[in-house]
């Protein structure tokens, strides 16, 4: 989905170690920049592209409760060797309606930020520095600017492959999943109130449910000490979204693109136990 590509490529960034590495190799906390390019639909479904250049401060934090690493931000609430539950949260960028035809005259996209309960079942883990984990975020949009107004709950079941090499030079990721809301999160993307019908664009009521499927793939190398280069890939398919039938949705799919780099500036002399 839009709402979370941007946000992802900071999350990739956080690639900066193996998967599984022996504490207390990690600092606890690192400091640097990120920046990159992705290009991404303007919105699910989208015929419109969306292409942004991003330079963002980068923050790693690995501690036993709070965490900012390559699963984004969360708060641990319970941590066994196979079972985690934290609280997550994601954010997207706005999308205006000037700049995506088919939502000509319509509200802008505002940003979202969204936060829920998520729980990590650990699957499988074939060697030192692969794991295989099932991944269960529920989380609730909130929509910036415009009185921190709800829209619904999205789900995001998904499986996950991490691997790399000794020493975390190569970092590699591989996901599948799928992405469920209920009226409230498709409303905010589909629906067409009678106020904004056209002849071309017609009224319409979204409803609940399948959104999207979703693979992606991640890969990551470390240039050196300070350095690492990054890139991602992302397919969504909407050939059986519940608002198929909406005249927002044009796309039975959409490629989403990023690459980037970081630069690590500081490191804490403290090290991490995970």
């Amino acid at each position: 989905m839009r709402r979370s590509f941007p946000l992802h490529l900071a999350c990739l960034a956080a690639m900066a170690a193996p998967a599984v590495a022996a504490p207390p190799a990690l600092p606890l906390w690192e400091a640097g920049i990120v920046g990159g390019v992705a290009s991404t639909p303007a919105y699910p479904g989208a015929d419109d592209r969306s292409t942004r250049t991003l330079a963002l401060p980068l923050v790693i934090y690995r501690g036993k409760v709070l965490r900012a690493d390559r699963s984004g931000v969360s708060a641990r609430l319970f941590d066994s060797d196979r079972v985690e539950l934290d609280v997550g949260f994601a954010a997207s960028l706005p999308a205006r309606s000037r700049d995506v035809a088919l939502r000509d005259g319509m509200p802008d996209l505002r940003s979202l930020v969204e936060f829920g309960p998520r729980l990590k079942v650990l699957l499988a883990a074939p060697d030192a520095v692969s794991r295989v984990r099932l991944e269960l975020p529920l989380r609730a949009p909130f929509e910036l600017g415009h009185g921190f107004q709800r829209h619904g709950f999205v789900f995001e079941p998904r499986i996950v492959y991490e691997t790399g090499s000794d020493g975390g030079i190569w970092q590699a990721a591989a996901s599948a999943g799928a992405v469920v809301g209920n009226a409230g999160l498709h409303a905010y993307f589909y629906d067409v109130a009678p106020q904004y019908a056209t002849p071309w664009r017609p009224a319409y009521q979204a409803h609940g449910g399948l959104m999207a499927t979703r693979v992606g793939l991640n890969l990551s190398r470390r240039l050196g000490p300070d350095w690492r280069v990054f890139g991602l890939v992302r397919y969504d398919h909407l050939g059986h979204a519940v608002n198929r039938d909406s005249p927002l949705l044009r796309r039975d799919g959409g490629w989403s693109a990023g690459m980037g780099v970081t630069w690590t500036l500081y490191r804490s002399a403290a090290r991490a136990w995970d």
